[in-house]
């Protein structure tokens, strides 16, 4: 009888764990960015980032990824935050670029789905994907003379990244996105020596006094000194940020150039 009674108790539970893992969340965003020169804000920003690991994440359009996930995305009558947004919108100093929302279970980091965010505008036809212009003196000086063939232009969004909801003892979100913004930089540009030079056994004398002093003189050539330029630049501006979330509660994540609310609501049975 001792043992009858723990058995039943288990038994019991059985179905209460499994409900258990069978939560479902709805998830809503929205995301906009802030109508503000980047360079005015007291932040410093790196001309350079690091690339988001995009490593098995995948687009809210991919009907497999999201099938293999258990993931569904919701349609515009599920929507909450419909009052949030039209005030964004009614603000010139903001501008909304993403507005979705999806159900999911509630799986780990492991295997949650992680989503591919791409919204705003496109500047592949303006800008390279290193933020270069194209045709710009920068960009040029990247491409050998060899090259003949154009490469495809793959789109290049204003705002790009990654977003991943998943459950760890807690409700966790964690985000990945880059803002990109054309802005102005300079470079600076030395011309390089003539190949006839190369074959000189003068040659290693001038490299050596080109590298103490920025203005090259040697024999009969004619003083070489480097050009600064301004150009126009495709800057990425990152918001990286983790945040533990309560359901049915609304969060807000903060960036001086953007901001993402976020809702998570559980599923009633």
């Amino acid at each position: 009888m001792k043992k009858i009674i723990p058995l039943l108790m288990m038994l019991l539970l059985i179905p209460t764990l499994a409900q258990a893992q069978q939560r479902e969340f709805d998830i809503e965003v929205l995301i906009f960015k802030r109508s503000i020169d980047p360079e005015k804000t007291p932040e410093s920003w790196p001309n350079e980032l690091t690339q988001i690991n995009m490593e098995g994440v995948e687009p809210f359009n991919n009907h497999a990824y999201r099938k293999k996930k258990g993931a569904q995305m919701l349609s515009y009558d599920n929507y909450k935050l419909l009052k949030e947004r039209d005030v964004l919108k009614e603000h010139a100093g903001f501008e909304v670029l993403l507005h979705t929302a999806w159900r999911q279970g509630d799986q780990g980091r492991a295997s949650a789905p992680k989503f591919h965010i791409q919204a705003g505008k496109d500047y592949s036809k303006t800008f390279n994907a290193d933020g270069s212009k194209i045709g710009s003196q920068s960009s040029d000086a990247g491409m050998g003379d060899d090259i003949q063939e154009k490469t495809i232009a793959q789109p290049l969004y204003e705002l790009d990244g990654a977003i991943q909801v998943y459950v760890q003892h807690y409700l966790f979100v964690e985000t990945e996105l880059d803002l990109r913004e054309p802005g102005v930089r300079s470079v600076t540009f030395t011309e390089k020596a003539p190949d006839e030079l190369k074959d000189s056994e003068n040659f290693a004398v001038l490299a050596d006094t080109e590298a103490e002093n920025s203005n090259v003189q040697a024999g009969n050539l004619q003083e070489v000194s480097p050009e600064k330029v301004e150009e126009q630049f495709l800057k990425s501006y990152r918001m990286e940020q983790k945040r533990r979330m309560r359901s049915s509660e609304t969060h807000y994540l903060d960036h001086p150039l953007m901001g993402m609310i976020i809702q998570v609501r559980r599923v009633e049975d």
